[in-house]
């Protein structure tokens, strides 16, 4: 087994119990860390990992599992922060399924139960050191490949996040050393986080405009169609600011001055036009490879997968 050196790794600990911060530290110093920084509340954790992104980082869920999830998730996706890719493992007390799946969700690298041994989270650590898994990155989700079945097709891509905290534990990289290729690497990955992310999220949007065609204005699931369509659109324009995307914001106001005026109900066919318009447009700005043609058999293969999925089962 390959020998770790964790003494260069910096590490931040997040737990509003004071005597679960010091049991977690001890933990990290019996395993060799030796730069450790503590938090006892969730906001100096959040201000902390985006301004002074660690290696690692563990960050307690009780209590607060709701904010510290979409926390992670923000982070994950490149909203805040310079390193989305940080190596994060959620700590908590209880084991339901509703907090894993958040925790997952989130795009965290691992849920670790409390309490737990020394020998458990230095095991945990070292898997994250040399096995960790590949990212994913789809319109809603950016974080740890999490298919259970690797035999599924699927069109969602692998890529190797970049990963600090081998640098210095297994690659015995100097700080001044792991901060260059770290640099290197980081400009690469959010490059490619935001390519990939644009380009899921327009396609998202033409989604929601085929949806929004066949619903019926007025229910439950139309205003949330419209409102995820807004969500989305305002995400991308926002990301294409100060970017190689930015002529597409003029796309998203078109889409947006499209949605408002089905929000209002003013002339609801030419709303929902200018709406396919841009959307289709805004799309083809980021998959130029594929016709219009393509996109929109795409489009409706998805939305077909869509329906059937959420289709009741019929009664025996």
């Amino acid at each position: 087994m390959t020998r770790l050196s964790f003494e260069s790794a910096q590490t931040l600990v997040y737990d509003p119990v004071s005597g679960n911060r010091a049991a977690t530290r001890a933990a990290l110093y019996n395993l060799g860390f030796r730069q450790i920084e503590t938090m006892a509340s969730l906001e100096a954790f959040g201000e902390c990992i985006k301004r002074r992104p660690p290696d690692l980082a563990l960050c307690e869920s009780q209590g607060a599992d709701g904010d510290l999830c979409a926390m992670i998730q923000k982070l994950r996706q490149g909203v805040d922060g310079n390193n989305p890719f940080v190596v994060i493992i959620v700590t908590a007390w209880e084991n339901s399924n509703a907090l894993v799946t958040r925790v997952l969700n989130s795009g965290a690298d691992d849920l670790l139960l409390r309490p737990f041994s020394t020998a458990l989270l230095g095991s945990r650590i070292r898997s994250h050191i040399e096995r960790r898994k590949g990212f994913v990155i789809t319109s809603d989700y950016v974080g740890p490949d999490r298919r259970r079945d690797a035999s599924r097709p699927s069109n969602v891509e692998l890529f190797e996040p970049p990963n600090s905290l081998k640098m210095k534990v297994q690659d015995r990289l100097s700080a001044e050393e792991a901060a260059q290729r770290l640099d290197a690497q980081l400009t690469t990955a959010r490059e490619a986080l935001l390519a990939e992310k644009l380009r899921r999220d327009a396609f998202q949007i033409c989604v929601l405009w085929r949806m929004l065609q066949v619903s019926a204005p007025g229910t439950g699931k139309y205003d949330g169609d419209l409102a995820r369509l807004k969500d989305f659109t305002a995400a991308v324009a926002l990301r294409c600011r100060d970017s190689e995307f930015e002529a597409a914001i003029e796309w998203c106001d078109s889409v947006l001055a499209a949605a408002e005026g089905l929000e209002a109900g003013v002339d609801r066919n030419a709303s929902m036009h200018l709406l396919g318009h841009a959307a289709l447009n805004l799309n083809q700005v980021f998959a130029p490879e594929k016709t219009t043609g393509q996109h929109l058999d795409a489009i409706d293969a998805t939305v077909a997968m869509i329906n059937a999925r959420n289709q009741p089962a019929l009664a025996s």
